[in-house]
């Protein structure tokens, strides 16, 4: 049995006010997650499989880590995406249909942006094979 029980929340920490601002707006106006919970440095967003938490109280701007991207669970990538260029971010993959060689296969659409603080997002819709 395993300790884990799944992913509870990915981290962003902005490096200024403005910079909070436009990332809330992103996930509360844009994607409409709703918030779980807000305090004087940071809020949380209910992705309803695991929570986006924002700081407002970081130093500087990091390097990239070693995480590539995160996943949104979605039915409608196409509308994902849609609304993330009318904001105005960066599109880097229009929604794409694919299949997972595994066993069974997994037909997917998949397509992918750039976020507000630079973190890559996918929107991942498993799809009826």
């Amino acid at each position: 049995m395993s300790l884990i029980k799944g992913i509870h929340h990915i981290s962003l920490k902005c490096c200024n006010q403005e910079e909070f601002k436009k990332v809330v707006d992103f996930y509360e106006n844009i994607l409409q997650l709703p918030v779980a919970r807000c305090w004087a440095e940071g809020i949380m967003f209910d992705t309803g499989s695991g929570i986006i938490e924002i700081f407002a109280n970081g130093q500087d701007s990091p390097n990239q880590g070693v995480i590539r991207h995160f996943a949104f669970a979605t039915d409608d990538a196409l509308s994902c995406i849609n609304k993330v260029r009318e904001a105005g971010y960066k599109v880097i993959a229009e929604p794409k249909d694919v299949v997972i060689n595994s066993e069974p296969p997994l037909p997917i659409r998949v397509a992918f942006c750039i976020g507000p603080l630079g973190e890559e997002i996918e929107f991942f819709e498993e799809r009826q094979g």
